[in-house]
């Protein structure tokens, strides 16, 4: 099973909905806090790899003149 930018996209919302329940308190809302800081920082460091490999592609292209599909790695 490989994970997908629309995986993440679905994890985030995920995470948004967890944290907009009015139920959580407490302690049960500080391990959801937690949790959302970690998800936050490795989705950052999935986009930024996703952008670097973008822009690469992008430079590769242009220097060769071609024109070529997303990289595997960008795809839906």
């Amino acid at each position: 099973m490989r994970n997908t930018l629309g995986d993440l996209n679905n994890h985030l919302f995920a995470q948004l909905e967890r944290l907009s329940d009015e139920e959580l308190s407490g302690d049960k809302l500080a391990e959801e806090i937690t949790r959302a800081k970690a998800v936050t920082s490795v989705a950052s460091q999935i986009i930024a790899n996703g952008s670097l490999v973008l822009e690469a592609t992008r430079l590769g292209n242009d220097k060769m003149n071609v024109d070529t599909s997303l990289p595997k790695m960008l795809e839906g």
